[in-house]
């Protein structure tokens, strides 16, 4: 069974990695992969309204759907970005875990337009679906969380903690000196230098992923 998805979070999948994923033996590059992934799909089937067990399900066919298509894939960035991609795969994986059981119980879903056998070769952005606006958040909060634990490793764990309150957090000033004990010059300071840190990574993430 997996974990509860923590602080980690997606980092970005480069051409060259998913270049890598065709080779189903190449295990480093599939690991690399799911760990930067799963806890997404996951997240994104639970708000979808999946409990524990169902979301896992869907994240193991998300991945096993994916070994099975990726050998013979080529990803074209001109034709989509690898968001939206990832997007359309674990949408259709949710729906088609959605229909199963909706099928079990003597219902029929009609199916989702791109969410056939050639669904990796077209990149379909659907609008004002409800699953793709949740898709979005929780892309958006991933990005955050990696853009966090990369600027971790450049700077104290003080001045990391003073720009989730003073800056992400939106505390103000003198009440996050008087929970951190700090001066106000120390917190300017962090939430200058994190900041400015910070921002790099949103942007290289971006560039990266979409």
């Amino acid at each position: 069974m997996m974990a509860e998805p923590g602080t980690d979070s997606l980092l970005p999948t480069r051409a060259s990695l998913l270049t890598r994923l065709r080779d189903c033996q190449d295990q480093a590059g599939w690991r690399e992969f799911f760990d930067s992934y799963w806890r997404l799909i996951y997240s994104v089937a639970r708000k979808s309204g999946l409990q524990d067990s169902q979301a896992q399900d869907v994240v193991q066919n998300t991945f096993i759907y994916l070994s099975r298509r990726m050998p013979n894939f080529r990803y074209d960035p001109a034709r989509g970005s690898f968001k939206s991609w990832l997007r359309v795969v674990t949408r259709s994986r949710i729906h088609e875990f959605l229909r199963r059981e909706r099928q079990a119980e003597g219902r029929v879903v009609e199916s989702l337009p791109g969410s056939g056998e050639d669904l990796l070769e077209s990149i379909p952005d659907p609008s004002g679906d409800a699953l793709d606006e949740l898709w979005q958040r929780e892309w958006e909060e991933n990005l955050v969380a990696t853009a966090l634990r990369r600027v971790r490793a450049k700077v104290s764990s003080q001045q990391l903690m003073i720009f989730r309150l003073a800056a992400l957090g939106d505390l103000p000033v003198a009440q996050v000196a008087r929970k951190l004990d700090v001066n106000i010059a120390q917190i300017y300071l962090a939430r200058h230098r994190v900041g400015k840190l910070f921002k790099a990574e949103i942007e290289r993430l971006r560039a990266e992923t979409e």
